[in-house]
């Protein structure tokens, strides 16, 4: 029998996103369990630092019934503080004690970041792990560090050809030399929708509707980035499609985000009882084929690999479809749109992971051969 694929999970981190990556890590821990891996959980706390998950409080945790909203911060910060370095041949990475002993606690074949916002969506981990020619899942630093900050991406997308809406960007600087924060949105009509550029799960977003303060939500923004997009709202549908895959990735089934309030805020994503999602969503069938053309376009946009949840505005009115964004590492928890759509498709959970384990060994194996042909 071969040896059980060695993955350690990497969850937590020093981004506002920190419970729901503790939440997405639950359901990728339940997922590899059975499944013929070793798994070894990573917990990166909200200062920057790796600690490792005991065995038994992992046991414990992905035990609970998968529908457990509820995340312990003991997640990151109980176990002993250990490093990651590259391990005795490529493709493997060393857990080690923090400490001056450098003891090894395990020995890992592939990564999976289970990391949302800044440091772990954004390019910066994929960096790290790069740099220990290890294997690891998802978006590599490019597509990760475009697909994480909005302006950039919306500039790919539009290259492309890919309808995205009327915005405008700028940074903090150019703010504070205005004397009225209008004259930087002229052009656009309400409602507006203030982003930090570099957040996820609505963190840091708000709607501007007429009579609104325009200047609060510009510095609610910057506390979170020093470069603020403003888009123009869409009445419409919230719509979302999920692409899973490498050099010929596929689109799932759509999914529809039925929302209380106007929008689906961080509120209503992660602590709402109400499920909100509607899988498969019903459309018509063209604009079905339309919304899943366009995510693998958006995907290719960025250079994506492994996987990628791709955000959409539909206007029934005009029939105008308009691509919000692509996240690089979704939501993984039980109430997650990306495992809903692809079970929609009878691609369960489990197959989504092994198809995602697979994909980042597969990538592994591409880049040292090109390293080596290369070098020789």
């Amino acid at each position: 029998m071969s040896a059980p694929v060695r993955i350690g999970i990497l969850f937590g981190g020093p981004s506002a996103e920190h419970e729901v990556s503790c939440a997405s890590a639950l359901g990728v821990a339940r997922a590899l369990s059975g499944g013929g891996y070793r798994t070894v959980a990573i917990g990166v706390t909200r200062s920057g630092g790796f600690r490792l998950m005991p065995d038994a409080m992992l046991a414990e945790l992905r035990d609970r019934p998968a529908g457990e909203r509820a995340i312990d911060d003991r997640l990151t910060v109980t176990g002993p503080a250990v490093d990651l370095r590259a391990g005795p041949r490529p493709g493997v990475v060393q857990v080690s004690a923090g400490d001056a002993s450098g003891a090894v606690h395990a020995e890992l074949d592939v990564i999976f970041p289970v990391l949302h916002g800044p440091f772990g969506e954004d390019g910066v981990v994929q960096g790290l792990l790069e740099s220990l020619n290890v294997p690891y899942v998802g978006c590599g630093l490019l597509a990760s560090a475009v697909g994480m900050n909005k302006v950039a991406m919306k500039r790919a997308l539009r290259a492309e050809g890919i309808p995205v809406t009327p915005q405008v960007a700028f940074d903090a600087q150019t703010y504070r030399e205005t004397d009225d924060p209008e004259k930087l949105v002229v052009g656009l009509r309400r409602p507006l929708f203030v982003k930090p550029a570099s957040m996820g799960s609505s963190i840091g977003i708000s709607r501007v509707d007429h009579g609104d303060d325009l200047a609060a939500a510009v510095e609610e923004a910057l506390r979170h980035d020093q470069l603020v997009l403003v888009e123009q709202g869409v009445t419409g549908r919230e719509l979302e499609c999920a692409v899973l895959g490498g050099w010929r990735p596929e689109a799932s089934p759509v999914g529809e985000v039925r929302v209380a309030g106007g929008w689906f805020d961080y509120q209503q994503k992660y602590f709402g009882n109400a499920d909100p999602m509607i899988v498969p969503a019903v459309l018509p069938e063209e604009v079905t084929e339309r919304v899943r053309e366009l995510s693998l376009r958006a995907f290719a946009a960025i250079g994506g690999w492994g996987l990628a949840r791709v955000d959409f505005f539909y206007d029934e009115a005009t029939g105008d479809l308009y691509v919000n964004e692509l996240n690089t590492m979704p939501g993984f928890t039980a109430h997650s749109m990306y495992p809903k759509v692809w079970a929609a498709a009878g691609v369960s959970y489990r197959e989504v992971v092994d198809r995602l384990v697979e994909l980042a060994r597969t990538r592994h194996a591409e880049r040292s051969a090109i390293a080596e042909r290369s070098a020789g």
